[in-house]
């Protein structure tokens, strides 16, 4: 008839309910620790409780600094004062022509930390050493005419080499040339030479000097301290030094505004023009 299948079908073997025993337990055992988790996670989740006095001095604090950033802002910031530059000078006073003094000044600030007390006193330029100075209403041939009345004279009895009676002392190359085509109309017969460092070798102007009576020498402070230092111009014969003084670049710079000319033609100075000016041989004039 029919077969006997024993237990029954919906009923589970035993080893089967050994396993759904582990199953349960299983499932218990991962309940507790997912519950631990989501505890955990709440905890993190919720957000720290600040008491209400901080949150106020917190913003107590916040609306302080925001007003005094807005003071910052609000206050007028402090201009920084430009510097004065020569044209500025020129715009508020009009030029004035360079006096002795402005030069004895010069050399006596320029040495004054080098020089000891005597030496020093040896380097004073006194007022007698110096001629009328222009008064900006001269041109360079007027100028030497006033102070050089007897220069005819002068120029026809100078027969040294390697010297000149008169020696014009300007800012730049570029300046010499331009002096040298004012200088016409008092030069007469005279010998000019231009004495600078462009595109001219000291060797040659040196032998130039040696070879040739030279009446007249314009050119730079620089130049003209090395032929005096190499021998190559002397001081012997020299009647009369004349500084380029008021003269303005396009930078309305006068020569003893721009710094390099300026310590060169101190130096310069100091290589025998101030012995021979307090000699009473040399004569020193500012154009």
């Amino acid at each position: 008839m029919a077969d006997d299948l024993g237990n029954e079908w919906w009923e589970e073997p035993a080893g089967d309910a050994s396993n759904s025993g582990k199953r349960l337990s299983l499932r218990r055992v991962s309940e507790p620790a997912e519950e631990v988790k989501e505890s955990e996670e709440s905890k993190g989740n919720k957000k720290k409780k600040i008491p209400s006095g901080k949150t106020q001095v917190k913003r107590k604090k916040e609306v302080k600094v925001s007003q005094e950033a807005e003071k910052e802002d609000s206050a007028p910031k402090k201009k920084r004062r430009k510097k004065k530059t020569i044209s500025d000078v020129l715009a508020q006073h009009a030029p004035t022509a360079g006096t002795p003094e402005d030069m004895q000044k010069l050399v006596l600030e320029h040495f004054e930390n080098k020089r000891s007390v005597i030496e020093l006193e040896e380097l004073q330029i006194p007022d007698t050493c110096f001629v009328k100075e222009n008064d900006l209403t001269h041109t360079l041939s007027s100028y030497l005419k006033e102070i050089c009345p007897k220069w005819s004279k002068l120029s026809k009895n100078h027969k040294e080499k390697k010297s000149v009676l008169l020696l014009v002392v300007c800012s730049s190359a570029h300046r010499t040339l331009e002096l040298i085509k004012l200088i016409n109309a008092f030069k007469a017969d005279t010998k000019v030479m231009k004495l600078f460092a462009k595109h001219i070798k000291i060797k040659d102007q040196i032998n130039l000097l040696e070879k040739n009576v030279t009446h007249i020498g314009i050119g730079t402070p620089g130049r003209i301290k090395a032929l005096i230092d190499q021998d190559g111009l002397s001081l012997e014969s020299m009647k009369y030094l004349v500084f380029d003084w008021n003269w303005r670049d396009q930078k309305l710079r006068r020569m003893m505004d721009i710094p390099e000319v300026k310590k060169e033609t101190l130096e310069l100075l100091d290589s025998g023009l101030i012995r021979a000016s307090r000699a009473g041989t040399l004569k020193i004039g500012l154009f």
